[in-house]
């Protein structure tokens, strides 16, 4: 039974993540500036819901591909996804990370490009987390870990509301509010679950931060800490779930 949930699991992020490239490429801007509704060459994006989900290709003679590539894409999503059923098997909680996965992912992509976390993503996702969870909660009776992530959540999103004024050139809002929805998500498995995804993403990206200084003798300006943390909630969702059994 594990081995074909992991298979069907990657095989539902592979399939989610074929309709990333498009979004990162029309998010993928700087905050100022409305989204893209054109290819690098001019053209109008059209296709899946409304030119917004899909493989960045664009069928004019001679433009061809944009954004990240559709296999990276595919591939990392369903390693994500396998990875994710793995460790918490076939509990009701899983749907509600699969469903969060390709999100994850692709703030991944759009941090990366233009340092930045969308709103649109950001907040939603801390809200379809809690009412996912919620729901969850109701039907196996797990009310106390529902509130406990929620609270999580809170914890984890007024830590990083802490660290960006302390220090809101290291940080950036955008990743307050991710902190709120990857908080909600750790503390369904508790308080231990939340120090570590939290504590994790912040000593990578310090890692990273340091790493850099090293190696060109002073790190980038604006660091993009998304996927640090995201990375970091990742793996100690992972724990949590392996650790619930």
């Amino acid at each position: 039974m594990s081995v074909l949930l992991m298979v069907l699991a990657a095989a539902y992020g592979a399939a989610a993540g074929l309709l990333i490239p498009r979004p990162v490429h029309r998010m993928a801007v700087e905050p100022e500036e409305e989204w893209r509704a054109a290819c690098p060459g001019g053209h109008v994006i059209a296709g899946a819901a409304r030119g917004w989900l899909g493989r960045g290709r664009c069928p004019e003679p001679g433009c061809g591909v944009y954004g990240p590539g559709a296999l990276p894409s595919a591939g990392g999503t369903a390693l994500v996804c396998a990875a994710l059923a793995a460790a918490t098997g076939a509990r009701p909680e899983l749907a509600v990370w699969l469903a969060m996965a390709p999100v994850a992912v692709l703030l991944v992509a759009v941090d990366r490009q233009v340092r930045r976390l969308p709103d649109v993503l950001t907040l939603p996702l801390a809200v379809v987390a809690a009412g996912a969870l919620g729901l969850v909660g109701a039907m196996t009776g797990e009310t106390g870990a529902w509130r406990r992530a929620l609270l999580g959540g809170l914890a984890l999103g007024v830590f990083y509301l802490l660290l960006f004024a302390v220090n809101p050139g290291g940080i950036g809002l955008g990743d307050v509010k991710l902190a709120f929805a990857l908080g909600i998500a750790l503390g369904w498995y508790g308080w231990r679950t939340v120090v570590t995804g939290g504590a994790a993403g912040v000593l990578i990206g310090a890692a990273y931060g340091a790493a850099v200084m090293l190696v060109r003798r002073g790190g980038p300006k604006v660091m993009p800490f998304g996927p640090f943390m995201i990375i970091g909630a990742f793996g100690g969702l992972l724990l949590g779930a392996a650790a619930r059994g």
